[in-house]
């Protein structure tokens, strides 16, 4: 009796034994899973087009996550305000990717709140700057993104950074890197072909959109360069519709998303035909929106007689 009552306590003592190990290794495996949760690499874009260009280099990444900032963004990520929930994606963020060349005003105040995110500046290899004059002095235009060279230095800059930022996965952003590069550059040589608009003078009334009829050869008249006017003085627009007519322009562009007054009452007094553009600033979360954009913009600059 005392014999079986030993073997029942050991069996006891075994099986306690057992579920304290088994424990113990379910723990460890939760906890690992907690440092690998804690490990991932999270990335926070501003806006649209630095977003796809983010996805691109970054598909297929491990343990990497990519938020967009301003997701609903409808017009320039220059006159953004911040949310609460915009910053609240900055509390687990390693990284924020912006376009840089002063577009994003508010930067410093996401690095005030979160000193640890490291920020990445697309547009900082830039090197064709367009220049405008805004109240007597020289301001560089930072929508630089319809311009497919700078597009595509701007993703290079994109990759490098984040090679040296993420190194675990700088094969993988290597090889996308590589792959999406020769897409665009496949979508440039195909922008070279366009002969029917170069020399052509246009008026530009989006300021969003002079980067591209530059590389496509359009010399573009900017009327609006600024964010917080909309319109032009009375002798301003006399001005433009006289150049307009004794200059034979016949084209006006602005972006697709626009209804501009100011274009509309060109076309009226000077029988110029108004072009919209698809500026890529929103659109949908597709790793080829951005060649499928400029594909559409490039059938509607060959369209033009």
């Amino acid at each position: 009796m005392k014999n079986n009552t030993k073997s029942v306590i050991t069996i006891i003592a075994l099986i306690v034994a057992a579920i304290v190990i088994v424990g113990a290794i379910i723990g460890i495996n939760l906890n690992r899973k907690e440092k690998v949760s804690e490990e991932k690499t999270r990335i926070v874009t501003s806006f649209y087009p630095v977003y796809i260009m983010t996805l691109n280099i970054t598909d297929g990444a491990k343990d990497v996550e990519v938020l967009n900032m301003a997701e609903k963004l409808t017009g320039c990520i220059h006159e953004y305000s911040l949310t609460t929930a915009d910053l609240k994606k900055f509390e687990d963020a390693d990284i924020f990717i912006q376009n840089g060349a002063g577009l994003e005003n508010f930067t410093q105040k996401i690095l005030d709140s979160y000193k640890s995110v490291k920020v990445i500046s697309a547009a900082e290899d830039v090197k064709n700057f367009i220049f405008e004059e805004e109240d007597g002095e020289e301001e560089s235009n930072s929508h630089i993104w319809l311009s497919i060279e700078n597009y595509i230095s701007e993703t290079n800059k994109i990759a490098d950074k984040l090679c040296e930022l993420d190194s675990k996965n700088a094969e993988v952003y290597k090889e996308n890197r590589e792959k999406y590069v020769a897409k665009l550059n496949d979508l440039k040589s195909k922008f070279d072909t366009l002969k029917n608009v170069k020399g052509m003078k246009a008026v530009c009334v989006d300021e969003a959109l002079p980067y591209l009829l530059k590389e496509v050869g359009i010399e573009a008249e900017m009327v609006e360069t600024d964010h917080e006017h909309s319109t032009v003085s009375a002798e301003e627009m006399k001005e433009l519709i006289d150049k307009m007519k004794s200059e034979n322009i016949k084209s006006i562009f602005i972006q697709n998303t626009s209804e501009s007054k100011m274009a509309q009452s060109l076309s009226d007094e000077t029988g110029a035909k108004i072009y919209k553009i698809n500026a890529a600033m929103n659109g949908e979360v597709d790793l080829n929106e951005y060649i499928d954009v400029m594909n559409s913009n490039y059938e509607l600059l060959k369209s033009i007689k």
